[in-house]
């Protein structure tokens, strides 16, 4: 069938948009912490029966000392500190412009890349980041008092955004170190170990979220979470569309078409997403959101294809 690896990566940025709807739902019935510790114990949950179905041991496989330490700590930054960030501002600016700024996380994982595997930042990568920052400028920045620019948006929304897309570029590479220490295992398929590592790194962030939710609001919220049918479903919905479906199908795409091609069609959420914020959460749309969108897209579009 042609075509199939480009109409799986639409697939996919139609799923982690739905990731992002049911996120900020989930977060602002639940609470972040709550939802995240949920979400991380039924990924690995997920994962169990995954490698169960697959392998017939419910265990990942092939993982050495140095990959399962460099998966905890991507683990570490990318959902414990990244996604903390991001649902955080998901409650304060929603998740339309929670995807806007994840569009700078390409940015965040090429200065990585530079700084620890000595990758090289091409011309057209520069661009690339400055068009995408442009596309976020035009969204969120408007004319405030005596023609001065503003910020349309709280500034701590803005931030935790920010935060959220620098870790989650920078746990992609630490994925990627990990990755590479993984062992060949007999029987065990090679498209697999992605899903062997994010199991590492749903340790890490079940661990770290527990640990929060702890400190901060006890176990009470988490108690009371068990007993929401609504927040649950959320949860448990979040969890499939995304770290667990979203991730299995992007792997999918890569398989049938260009890395460049299916990394920009999967980088379409902020585009998709306009329209159902405005139905879901009666977010106003501007011609500024809509452009500032497309212009941020074009961005990680050049970024990928150059």
């Amino acid at each position: 069938m042609a075509y199939v690896g480009e109409l799986i990566s639409i697939g996919v940025a139609f799923s982690w948009t739905a990731t992002a709807l049911l996120s900020e739902f989930g977060s602002k019935r639940l609470g972040n912490l709550t939802l995240n510790v949920l979400r991380m114990a039924m990924a690995l949950l997920f994962s169990l029966v995954l490698f169960g179905v697959v392998t017939g041991n419910p265990l990942p496989a092939g993982a050495s000392t140095e990959a399962c330490g460099w998966m905890l700590l991507s683990g570490l930054v990318g959902y414990v500190i990244g996604d903390f960030c991001l649902f955080q501002c998901y409650i304060i600016i929603g998740s339309r412009y929670g995807q806007l700024f994840m569009t700078l996380a390409p940015l965040a994982a090429a200065l990585m890349a530079w700084i620890t595997l000595g990758q090289q930042m091409k011309a057209i990568s520069i661009v690339a980041m400055l068009v995408t920052l442009a596309g976020i400028s035009i969204s969120v920045l408007g004319r405030g008092e005596h023609h001065k620019v503003s910020l349309r948006l709280p500034l701590n929304g803005v931030l935790f955004a920010m935060g959220a897309a620098i870790c989650q570029g920078v746990g992609l590479v630490l994925s990627k170190i990990g990755m590479n220490h993984f062992e060949a295992v007999e029987g065990v398929p090679e498209w697999l170990v992605p899903f062997s590592a994010n199991f590492y790194r749903c340790i890490a962030g079940l661990v770290g979220f527990s640990l929060l939710h702890y400190f901060r609001d006890g176990i009470r919220p988490l108690r009371d979470a068990l007993h929401d049918r609504k927040g649950l479903s959320a949860a448990t919905a979040t969890t499939i569309f995304g770290p667990f479906m979203g991730v299995g199908f992007s792997l999918m795409a890569v398989q049938y078409t260009a890395a460049g091609i299916a990394s920009t069609l999967m980088a379409l959420t902020p585009i998709i997403i306009i329209l159902p914020s405005r139905w879901f959460f009666h977010q106003k749309i501007t011609w500024r959101a809509v452009v500032g969108a497309i212009i941020s897209v074009l961005g990680v579009s050049l970024f990928f294809l150059g």
